[in-house]
């Protein structure tokens, strides 16, 4: 049986391969792939090439192995339905819905410990967020938001927008969110923000201080450009806490440390999502958070924030449009026509 994958190549190139899949083993799954979800963030960090050379893609992800260098396979947030079953597996898993943490590709071959069945309240559209729901509601975790706080958030991107409406459940003082792309804006309002500026505009002092004269509680870096953090570190009051979610690969910061910094007691608190904050192990584990991003993507419906849909054979496109027109997108899906060419072994 043959399938599509995506591959970037080089800086600035993907290439769409006809590839040959393997025999199913004993026990493993054979998943058509429906829909796959582009990280902008890190995946355009992966086609710019600003990637750090000798990093592990994902220790967590078994099907993310190996390291940055080209040629690579990335993605990491698709739903498919199991179409085929090896020797031994249980066949309760024909034809279910799954989602799994697999590059772009219209079929694969994984075990059932790798697929997550997607809960019968939501649809594929929905499911696809399940990575940057899960991401958002660790940095609520890691960020700790209480009553009354005021909030900054920087970058208003898809995790951006679910962070953002994670906490406009919560009872804040205020809730202000800095994008430079109007759209982004506009979502975040409708999301929930007290207030939505331009980070770049002259004015934005002043406009923060109307709302936050004291400066923020609890900030976070989401945009993925290193000078936020700077912003973000700038805007926040004293003792207050800065979540960089952010991962800037070879992109280096340029922080002023020297200022107001060194005596406010400001907290820099790195957020990740594939570990638990060792202070949350002894009560929480990766399967409690992904069922509260379950419940949450299940309230939230994000598939609100999907503008374009490209057949994985248009990849090119895709890519492309979120490099030079970032602004005119939110989330970009790859789409299937689940079409293979051979027999499904079916072991």
């Amino acid at each position: 049986m043959k399938r599509l994958a995506l591959y970037f190549t080089a800086p600035g190139q993907v290439s769409v391969r006809e590839e040959k899949l393997p025999a199913l083993g004993s026990g493993q799954l054979l998943v058509q792939s429906l829909l796959s979800a582009i990280s902008p963030g890190t995946e355009l960090l992966i086609y710019r090439g600003e990637f750090p050379a000798g990093l592990p893609l994902d220790e967590n992800i078994p099907s993310l192995q190996g390291g940055f260098s080209y040629p690579l396979q990335y993605g990491y947030a698709t739903v498919g339905r199991v179409i085929a079953a090896g020797a031994g597996a249980d066949s309760a898993w024909g034809g279910r819905l799954v989602f799994a943490f697999q590059p772009h590709a219209s079929h694969f071959i994984n075990e059932p410990r790798g697929l997550i069945p997607v809960p019968a309240e939501l649809s594929a559209e929905q499911a696809v967020f399940l990575p940057n729901m899960e991401t958002a509601v660790s940095f609520i975790m890691d960020g700790r938001p209480l009553i009354g706080e005021h909030v900054t958030v920087f970058g208003q991107g898809i995790v951006g927008l679910l962070t953002t409406a994670l906490l406009a459940r919560h009872p804040l003082g205020s809730l202000v969110t800095l994008d430079k792309y109007p759209r982004r804006r506009q979502a975040s309002l409708d999301s929930g923000a007290t207030a939505s500026f331009d980070p770049q505009t002259g004015e934005l002092p002043h406009r923060m201080e109307a709302i936050q004269p004291q400066g923020a509680d609890l900030t976070y870096e989401l945009s993925g450009s290193p000078a936020a953090l700077d912003q973000a570190i700038q805007v926040t009051g004293y003792a207050g806490r800065v979540v960089v979610g952010s991962w800037y690969g070879s992109k280096r910061a340029s922080l002023d440390l020297g200022g107001r910094y060194h005596r406010s007691r400001i907290r820099l608190i790195s957020s990740q999502v594939s570990s638990l904050a060792p202070e949350f192990s002894g009560r929480w584990s990766k399967e409690r958070r992904f069922s509260v991003a379950w419940k949450m993507l299940q309230q939230l419906k994000p598939a609100r924030w999907i503008t374009h849909r490209f057949p994985l054979e248009e990849a090119e496109r895709a890519y492309r449009l979120l490099d030079t027109q970032p602004g005119e997108a939110l989330q970009v899906l790859f789409t299937y026509t689940g079409e293979a060419t051979g027999e499904a072994e079916l072991g």
